[in-house]
């Protein structure tokens, strides 16, 4: 089990913090893991990626149907407010990251932050455990891609920067809402949208390619906001975009639903019968192929209007773009990650 640390580091020593309403209920708890790897191998031809690197365990962010949940149950803990207050840092990423590059059977693949939980939650302004693996690619000349919800990523525009004219480097924003305050219902303690397309365009302005994802799209709350999404991002930089339909296996569920029914009561019902329309009766899909995307008339509609908007903004709408990636199965056209 990881060690716990008696006082958390505190993320915010030299920043000005107000909470947008209530402090977090439950207490933040961090612990301290040393990995013997940093790299974890995924095999689901549903996701754009062979590597992934993820120096924490659960996320801070609180993002209601956060697919992640599930695997800090593997700490025997809960997917609930344990996963959003439970936070596992591993001290030695560097080290690690390091050894597993060094290895002479290693073919420098794209490797992506975090794949998991967010690598660039809160506590990475205290431990820079991100930026330091980040560094090490450098070193390495081992192309990255980063998977974010967080403005913090803007902090690492220079050093990304070098690591794309040195090897390749790609960074998606995940911004499934346009509208602040309905973000902040689902994603409590996530960056508003606002401070994601001001790290967007940060990172653009400084030479990085970036992407948005509108992931997840959840019916019947935000897939009018696809357009204006859409719209922000590409005058932020973007050059590119996915989607992914919300899914909500086993705890995931019972967590989204309850978020979901306190903050739209009036609509809750609704949402999950659209979703369940989309999916088959189900609000969630295992199969490879099914799982981040829906079927139907209804999801048809929504992808059109991706599509289009997409199109009219000169937007590519594939996946991902990481460079130097080794040739994967591929389930669908469409993106399939969060």
């Amino acid at each position: 089990m990881p060690r716990p640390v008696a006082n958390p580091p505190n993320p915010w020593h030299t920043t000005h913090v107000e909470w947008l309403g209530e402090p977090p209920a439950a207490k933040l708890e961090v612990f301290e893991e040393e990995a013997r790897s940093m790299l974890s191998k995924n095999d689901s031809p549903d996701v754009p990626f062979r590597y992934g690197v993820n120096p924490y365990r659960g996320c801070f962010h609180g993002c209601a149907y956060c697919y992640a949940r599930r695997s800090h149950q593997y700490l025997d803990w809960g997917a609930g407010t344990d996963f959003e207050r439970k936070l596992v840092v591993k001290t030695n990423a560097e080290a690690a990251l390091r050894r597993d590059l060094a290895r002479r059977s290693w073919k420098r693949e794209t490797l992506v932050f975090s794949g998991n939980t967010d690598c660039y939650q809160p506590l990475e302004a205290s431990y820079g455990l991100t930026r330091a693996c980040l560094e090490a690619c450098l070193e390495f000349r081992n192309p990255v891609g980063v998977i974010t919800k967080s403005a913090l990523v803007a902090r690492d525009a220079e050093l990304l920067a070098r690591l794309e004219r040195a090897a390749g480097a790609t960074v998606v924003l995940s911004i499934p809402f346009a509208d602040a305050d309905m973000a902040r219902a689902i994603e409590p303690y996530a960056p508003a949208p606002e401070r994601r397309f001001a790290a967007l365009r940060a990172l653009h302005e400084a030479g990085v390619p970036v992407r948005v994802a509108v992931a997840p799209v959840i019916p019947g709350l935000n897939e009018a906001q696809i357009p204006e999404v859409l719209e922000r991002a590409v005058a932020a930089g973007a050059r590119g975009a996915f989607m992914i339909l919300l899914r909500l296996p086993q705890e995931v569920d019972a967590v989204f639903r309850e978020r979901l029914a306190e903050a739209y009561p009036d609509r809750a019902k609704k949402v999950l019968a659209a979703l369940e329309d989309m999916r088959s009766a189900q609000t969630s899909r295992s199969a490879f192929g099914q799982r981040m995307r829906g079927a139907g008339p209804r999801w048809q509609a929504v992808e059109d209007l991706f599509r289009l908007h997409c199109r009219r903004l000169g937007l590519d709408v594939q996946p991902m773009e990481f460079p130097e990636e080794a040739p994967r199965p591929r389930a669908a056209a469409q993106g399939e990650l969060f």
